[in-house]
């Protein structure tokens, strides 16, 4: 079972009945958790310190974290995919961006709408990376503007990961506890 917690009445997760959370993922505090959006194996969203706030299909791939500082929430628009092993921890993140595997953006940094920041990437503390566009490097570097192939690669990742969470959701257990 995920482990969903409060922290207090002021920090109470907030999860839209249809979103999805695998066992193993952890939510706590201030989150919010809109339609149609997944939080996936071994995932942490703490919203102990500032809020964490998840738009509409959106998904949090394995082993993702977020986190966020005083008056630095997390924000992450509509359908934003957070590629496996990705940070964000208080960055704003802004609709159909992709984050890629491994990658980090550091609090105040906002992403644009349609972005793709490379896995591995670093996105530094309150950089402004317009919208779409290519980053990649250590410290994130706009590479180049994305092309029609581009967006096409991953535009339908978040209808992908909405079908593999129902999927999921309807999983057997095999083994007890």
């Amino acid at each position: 079972m995920p482990y969903i917690a409060a922290l207090d009445d002021d920090a109470t997760p907030e999860l839209h009945p249809e979103s999805w959370v695998a066992p193993g993922a952890v939510i706590v505090g201030r989150v919010r958790l809109g339609r149609a959006s997944s939080v996936w194996y071994g995932s942490v969203l703490r919203g102990d310190d500032e809020r964490i706030e998840v738009g509409a299909e959106c998904n949090i791939q394995d082993l993702c974290c977020l986190h966020a500082d005083p008056r630095q929430p997390a924000i992450l628009e509509d359908r934003v995919s957070l590629g496996h092993k990705a940070m964000v921890h208080g960055a704003h993140v802004e609709t159909g961006a992709l984050i890629g595997i491994g990658a980090i953006v550091l609090g105040g940094a906002r992403v644009g709408a349609g972005t793709l920041v490379a896995a591995g990437a670093v996105v530094t503390p309150g950089a402004r990376i317009p919208a779409g566009v290519l980053v990649a490097g250590v410290p994130a570097k706009v590479v180049r503007e994305l092309t029609d192939g581009d967006r096409a690669s991953f535009a339908h990742t978040p209808d992908n990961y909405m079908a593999k969470a129902h999927r999921h959701a309807a999983a057997t257990r095999l083994t007890s506890e």
